[in-house]
């Protein structure tokens, strides 16, 4: 089996991304599903603080999250 077709076949990680809009390269980041759904039960007390934080300035200091596929680690 060829490397293309492994990496392919290797079960897909998403996250979503949460941008600033006044500081750029500053963004908060969460694991999710494909659909962009976070598991809050699966999160650390503050990275759950961080998500609803964003969640709740979306639009006036973050904008809104999108769902980008993790590349998988060799």
């Amino acid at each position: 089996m060829n490397e293309s077709r492994l990496l392919n076949d290797a079960p897909r990680r998403f996250q979503l991304c949460f941008r600033s809009l006044f500081q750029p390269g500053r963004a908060y980041v969460f694991p999710c599903d494909a659909a962009g759904q976070v598991d809050l039960d699966a999160l650390s007390e503050r990275a759950r603080n961080n998500y609803l934080y964003a969640r709740a300035v979306r639009g006036r200091e973050f904008t809104q999250p999108d769902v980008q596929a993790v590349r998988a680690a060799a």
